[in-house]
């Protein structure tokens, strides 16, 4: 539309348009939502000279153990030689360990040790309160909205993955 306005329509309700500026303060809350949901984890990984491709890592071996590094890779969606890089520092700093498969030998399955599920713990921890916290301000109805917003926003591709994670994961 020339006028500034994008058209959604939303199940069930009436057609609502939304403006520029409405749109411009939901990508700044985004934003900010975000530095909010990473700070806590940040602070815990600086300590330890790790960031944030660290614990993407860490959270993805811990939701599915015996991930392969291919695996990891089209989840995380970065480079071979990135994610090995993160990969060579948490196998030597003794958080993951790599296992050969047992059906192809050229695979490597990657599992947290007992030092990699407590550091996942303590990231996690912190970023579950501060969820909690916020759904519990939010509301049930809000959390479902927020949920349904951030699948929608989600390439195919990635909702594909998102959806067969949660099928496998509890």
């Amino acid at each position: 539309m020339s006028d500034g306005r994008s058209r959604q329509s939303f199940s069930g309700e009436s057609l609502l348009f939304l403006t520029d500026e409405q749109l411009r303060q939901g990508i700044e809350a985004m934003f900010f939502a975000y530095r909010g949901f990473t700070a806590d984890p940040d602070r815990i990984l600086s300590e330890m000279a790790y960031g944030r491709a660290h614990h993407r890592a860490v959270h993805f071996i811990n939701r599915a153990p015996g991930t392969t590094v291919n695996n990891l890779l089209a989840i995380l969606g970065v480079t071979k030689q990135s994610l090995n890089r993160v990969l060579r520092t948490l196998i030597g700093d003794g958080l993951v360990e790599s296992r050969v498969g047992t059906v192809d030998k050229r695979e490597r399955h990657l599992f947290l040790t007992e030092h990699g599920h407590a550091l996942e713990a303590t990231l996690s921890d912190a970023q579950r309160a501060r969820m909690r916290s916020a759904y519990k301000d939010a509301g049930p109805e809000a959390v479902q909205g927020f949920k349904k917003v951030l699948e929608a926003m989600m390439d195919p591709d990635m909702r594909r993955a998102y959806a067969k994670l949660r099928e496998t994961g509890s």
